[in-house]
């Protein structure tokens, strides 16, 4: 494990840092420029299975913009992949091959076979052997209902997920059993990403709002607790990203994560409010705020201040992923400020 001086290893723990760490979700990729320069020379899919090249661009941004913490390089959707599912990484985004809205019956080709996430691993082992020691790792994976809508698109450019959502309706049972081996799956993957040599975790619902919050706190937040548990009881910290579930927030308790990612939707003073105070903050900076100049930035970035003064439980991010055209001078940027604020500790 790493060392507690690390920011982000000591918020995580309880422990007062001198300033908030930073990390930003999808830093491994996208506005790096020598991120840009592997890709023209690989695949998406040629990254993520190849450890030697997952582990540097999982470095790259420690390098380039000085943040506290890597995460992994992967994606979401290998999940789905070791569930038997054909996933093809396309230059417009991931297609399945037969999304389950198309399969006559779609749970007969969901068969478990694990073997297909040892490359993540192997990821894990060559990143954890050339990392600094005080550079701390995140693993991850999707969260149910985000992995489930994806697993019913065919479209690329579909963020309705009309074909899923009408599915967990008209067929609520085999829903369920998909989303149970999806947790099961997900539970697996998580430990073994444990085992390797990650220090925390994050689970990802990054469309959390696509359903009413009553339905999500009822069939999809006690699978969500479950991965995270599973995670929490192999002694390394969560972080759980619920993204659009509103108010819904008030229903995840100390026993499911030790912190909570909220969007840019919410403010960070109501977020706090409404989230179980043994519950630690992330976030929220809204990504597209990275798209201004930097003045505009830093007249944003001082509203935190009062905020991360007070409250030593709080880890500064965006409210949800870095859009691939945000300038990587302005994400720097924001690196910068953070580290240099006088945040009054």
């Amino acid at each position: 494990m790493t060392s507690f001086q690390n920011p982000f290893i000591a918020t995580l723990n309880g422990q007062s840092a001198m300033r908030p760490p930073v990390w930003f979700m999808r830093q491994a990729g996208r506005v790096l420029p020598n991120y840009l320069k592997l890709k023209a020379n690989h695949t998406f899919a040629g990254l993520l299975e190849d450890a030697d090249l997952a582990a540097r661009v999982t470095l790259l941004p420690i390098d380039d913009l000085g943040v506290d913490a890597a995460i992994l390089f992967s994606d979401i959707l290998v999940v789905p992949q070791a569930l038997g599912m054909q996933l093809d990484f396309t230059d417009h985004g991931p297609v399945f091959g037969t999304p389950l809205h198309r399969a006559a019956n779609p749970l007969a080709g969901l068969k478990a076979d694990a073997s297909k996430l040892e490359h993540v691993y192997r990821a894990i082992d060559r990143i954890v052997a050339t990392r600094n020691p005080n550079t701390p790792l995140i693993g991850f994976c999707g969260a149910p209902l985000t992995v489930f809508c994806f697993m019913f698109r065919d479209n690329v450019r579909d963020i309705t997920f009309k074909h899923a959502i009408e599915f967990l309706y008209k067929e609520r049972h085999q829903a369920e059993i998909i989303l149970d081996a999806l947790t099961d799956m997900s539970i697996e993957y998580a430990l073994n990403q444990v085992k390797h040599g990650v220090d925390a975790f994050q689970l990802f619902e990054t469309y959390g709002g696509l359903i009413p919050q009553d339905l999500y706190v009822d069939l999809i937040l006690p699978r969500a607790a479950r991965i995270l548990q599973a995670v929490r009881g192999a002694g390394v910290k969560t972080i759980y990203l619920p993204k659009d579930l509103g108010y819904g927030i008030t229903a995840i308790t100390p026993e499911m994560t030790d912190f909570v990612s909220i969007d840019w939707h919410m403010p960070l003073a109501t977020a706090r409010q409404l989230v179980h105070p043994a519950i630690g903050l992330q976030g929220n900076l809204d990504p597209r705020l990275l798209y201004a100049s930097q003045p505009v930035i830093e007249k944003e970035l001082e509203k935190y201040l009062a905020f991360g003064r007070i409250h030593h439980d709080w880890i500064f991010n965006l409210g949800h992923g870095l859009l691939p055209d945000i300038p990587f001078e302005n994400v720097k940027f924001v690196v910068d400020w953070v580290k240099q604020a006088s945040w009054n500790r």
